[in-house]
Parts: C-alpha cells; structure tokens; sequence
C-alpha cells in the first residue's frame, strides 16, 4: 500500500472493488442531500395560489368581484394574509377582531371563512409531508454514508489482518490430516489488537467425524496459542466439506443474571433484553424498554432488541447500527413510538466494556472498592431523525459488575434517592452469583415499594472474570 496525494493505493482487488462500492453509496446519498429542502413557511406565490383557488370557489357570483379582486386587490390579499397568520397561530377558531374585519368586507364571509380553512390545511398537510420526505432522505443519506465508511473501515482492516505463513499452514495440515482430517484452504488473519484466526476449510475422511474442539487444540499446539472454535460453529467435522473459524481464545470471561417484573405483576413485560456473542471476541447485552407497557411495548422492545442483534452480529459498530435503527423506526411511521436502548458491549480480551445510552436509565458498575453510576440524558430511539447517543468506555477487572436496570426499577424509588438506594442494594447482595444479585436487588425494590410494580421492571447483572 502506498500514500498517493493523501488518498490511500491499495494493490488488493477486493479493497479496490470495496472503495469503488463505497463511494458509490456515498454519491448516491448526495443525491438526496441536494433534493428539496425543507420549508418553513409557504412563499408569496404558494399564499398567492391559496387566495386564487378560494376566491374561484366563493367570489364566482358576488357582486363584489370585480372590486374585491380588481382595484381593492391589494386590500384583499392583505385581509387573507392576516386570516392565514392567525390560523396558524389559533387554529380554526379566529379570534372576534379578526372576524368582524371579516364580516365587514366580505358579503360572503362565512363560506370564504370556510374554505380559506380547507384550502388551507390542504397547504398545510402537504408542507408538512414534503418536510417529512426531506428528514427522510437526509436520513437515507446519512445512513448510506455510515454504511459507506463502515464497508471502507471492514475492508482495510481485513486486507490488513489476512496474512500467510507456509510453514505454519503446512504444520496444520500435517496434524489435522493425523487425526484423519483433510484440508483444502488455510486463511490466517490477525486482529489489531495482535489475536489470531484461523479459517479451514476442511472435512473429515470416510468414516469418521472429529470435534471441532480437537481441532481447536491441535491449532493451539501448532500455533503456540491458546485457540477455541468461533461461538456457534458447528461441533463436529464430518465428511462434507465445511469452513470452520478458530479463534484465539479470550483473557476474560461474562456471566450474566436477570430479574424482571411486568406491570402490575403482568405476565407481559415491555422490556425486552439481548445476551449475545459478538464478532472479534466481544459480548453484547442490550436492554431496550418500549412505550407504555405490556402487549404493544413488548412488541416494539422486541423489535428493537431482534434488529439489534442482527445489527451487531454481521459487524455493525454500536453507534452506526442505534442510528441505522433509529433513522428506520423515524422513516417507516407517522405515529412517535419510542423505545429505549441501553447497551454493554464487552471485550473480552482486554477486559473493558462500552456502554450506550439511548433515553435508558443508569447503569451501575461495581468495582472491587466503589460503585459508579453512568447516566444519560438523550432521547429514545424512534423520537427524532438526528438523535444524540451517549458512548463511555471503561476498563475494568476481574470480580467487577455491570448492573443495568430500566426506568420502573429507578421510578419506584423515591426521588432523589434512586442512585443511592440501588448502589445500598447491590452492596448488600452477599453474593458473586450474577442472577442472585439480579434478584436480590428487584426484591429489595418491590419491598421498598411495598406494592404491585407501578411498570415494568427489569434488572440485569453482568460479571467479569479472567480464566
């Protein structure tokens, strides 16, 4: 690779084809950003054409026509000016002054009263659709931008990662082929962060089958490494050829724990929660709380939390996929329904996690000698086209926690007091056991209380250890 007038030459094929596909995207969304802007007000010639259509539909036969609109014109369209101002600040009911003006000029004045008002929201409505297709397409376009950079970002650090080693590549075949396994294609990539992956494509020899475990540790003898097969690869190798990833295994390791109540002890709750495996050695959790509560706000936390997931797994950051998600709940509906997102992801080998916080409540993290508490003040997802995510990183150690809980549990408690009593609870749970401390501290809540839950509660624990 070499630097050409600060753009970067690439020699591989692939990222050539990449770049090619990207900027593509990119000048496509250019295309919506130079569209139609959006309109706040109508112009002279569209309040002129609204002053057309009523006077054709009322003034046809009154004798005061010719004088109204011909030499009185300029007094007209000022008297239908005033009346459009003041609908748009009162609504349809004008105010007397504005009205007995009205009457006084006009012969005709409740039925040109009346369809100046039709006349006008019929503007009115399609202003407000042309600067919803233009939030739309700004939308589009900022997402095919990020989807542009992250195409860029993917495809350079894979053509960074994939390198060769014959020596390496013939030892493992050596191995596998010992424990009658055949393989026909060896990817080695290594991560940023220095961590090896191995692709085989591979099967086993007539008659047998081998576990993908065993190959894993032979990789790990040849390698020198500790390796593991990929979360949800296939556990055995059989006769047909297959691809397998192994992986370099993690430093760190999560449990998790979950409590949850739905309003009013409902068997429906709306908030809906995500426990996942994530490429590059990474484990998500994702906590999303729907409007309202019960059928329909289990129905969008779901939504939110399937999407999400498959967001994450294909490779999306974080940040681009909330936004992506977000920009598709404000694109594909008319009514605001909104849903919190409160997310962990963990890198399980470096032993740190970055949160984010979408309109979700406060997360907690419990170190070895004091408890934080990270909070948010950003809207929902579903609200709003440009929306504000908050992104913090933290590191943390083994025997560290991660508590995240949803606005029913912090609500139940009093004002003020929130942050404080739930640190009391999680300190008193007596116990390194993720789903103990989870239910421990729900009941520590609903016993605070002293009644049913006022809405849905959830509380989820995540601890840390290093093997």
């Amino acid at each position: 690779m070499e630097l050409v007038k600060d753009r970067e030459i690439f020699s591989n094929p692939y990222i050539i084809q990449m770049d090619k596909f990207a900027d593509s995207l990119k000048h496509l969304s250019e295309t919506f950003l130079y569209l139609e802007d959006y309109k706040g007000t109508f112009t002279k010639d569209e309040i002129e054409e609204m002053f057309l259509r009523v006077s054709e539909r009322v003034c046809a036969n009154c004798e005061k026509r010719n004088w109204c609109l011909g030499e009185n014109r300029i007094h007209t369209c000022q008297m239908v000016y005033e009346i459009l101002c003041t609908i748009e600040e009162y609504g349809a009911e004008l105010n007397t002054e504005v009205k007995r003006k009205l009457q006084k000029k006009c012969d005709l004045a409740p039925r040109f009263l009346r369809e100046t008002l039709e006349v006008f929201g019929d503007a009115k409505q399609k202003l407000l659709w042309n600067n919803r297709m233009v939030q739309n397409r700004e939308g589009c376009a900022l997402s095919l931008i990020s989807f542009a950079d992250m195409i860029q970002r993917a495809a350079r650090q894979l053509g960074a990662g994939i390198f060769e080693d014959e020596r390496l590549e013939r030892k493992i075949r050596g191995q596998l082929k010992k424990v009658g396994i055949r393989v026909i294609s060896t990817v080695f990539y290594m991560s940023e962060k220095g961590k090896y992956e191995i692709h085989l494509t591979l099967k086993a020899q007539k008659g047998q089958c081998v576990a993908t475990k065993e190959v894993a540790k032979i990789l790990s003898t040849c390698t020198g490494r500790v390796m593991h097969p990929e979360a949800g690869e296939q556990a055995i190798i059989w006769e047909e050829y297959g691809t397998v990833i192994i992986r370099e295994g993690a430093r760190f390791h999560t449990l998790q724990g979950v409590a949850k109540i739905g309003k009013g002890c409902e068997q429906i709750s709306g908030d809906t929660f995500l426990m996942t495996a994530l490429p590059g050695g990474k484990e998500g959790v994702v906590l999303s709380d729907g409007m309202g509560s019960g059928e329909e706000a289990f129905r969008e936390s779901a939504m939110v939390v399937e999407m999400m997931e498959e967001l994450l797994t294909a490779g999306f950051p974080m940040k681009m996929a909330v936004q992506m998600l977000n920009t598709a709940l404000v694109m594909g509906r008319e009514e605001v329904y909104f849903s919190t997102v409160d997310m962990c992801v963990f890198d399980l080998y470096e032993g740190s996690c970055e949160l984010l916080k979408a309109g979700a409540s406060t997360t907690f993290i419990w170190y070895e000698d004091r408890i934080e508490k990270i909070s948010s003040v950003t809207l929902p997802i579903g609200v709003i086209q440009n929306i504000e995510i908050d992104c913090i990183y933290r590191e943390l150690h083994d025997g560290d926690f991660v508590v995240m809980v949803t606005d029913g549990v912090m609500d139940a408690l009093p004002v003020g007091e929130q942050e404080s009593l739930i640190g009391t609870f999680i300190k008193g749970a007596g116990s390194q056991n993720p789903k103990e401390m989870a239910h421990y501290i729900l009941e520590q809540v609903l016993e605070w209380t002293g009644e049913a839950p006022g809405d849905d509660m959830t509380v989820i624990v995540i601890g840390i250890w290093e093997l």
